[in-house]
């Protein structure tokens, strides 16, 4: 399967997507619903949002078969983990994903590495 992660511009100065690409690789965190995981590519989202659904339809366009959004969209790091009481960098990252599906119509979905405690990532298919 094909996967393509789209990131928040707010931390794309900080994050490389190590732990992010790794998981795909491995198959693990957000990633485990796969038998097979080849990277499709990756392009960051600029807020609000509206680039989005164009970044979708490359990533499409390109073979990607399923759009991963980044934990930190709506998880942050605390001293337990991660975390979503106190939301991620994107407030209307649910929109968004709602948006690029409605547009694209492959499975999107929220979650990639450093999930939550008892998060199940969510799929718009």
């Amino acid at each position: 399967m094909k996967i393509a992660i789209i990131r928040c511009e707010k931390n794309m100065d900080r994050c490389p997507l190590t732990s992010c690409f790794n998981c795909l690789i491995e198959k693990k965190e957000g990633f485990t619903q796969y038998d097979e995981t080849i990277p499709a590519g990756v392009f960051t989202c600029k807020c609000p949002g509206d680039n989005t659904v164009g970044l979708a339809k490359i990533l499409k366009s390109k073979g990607a078969e399923a759009i991963h959004f980044c934990t930190c969209t709506f998880s942050k790091r605390s001293d337990n983990g991660w975390d979503m009481a106190d939301g991620g960098f994107c407030d209307n990252i649910d929109s968004i994903i709602d948006k690029v599906y409605q547009e694209i119509e492959i499975p999107c979905i929220k979650g990639t590495a450093h999930l939550p405690k008892g998060y199940i990532p969510r799929t718009w298919e």
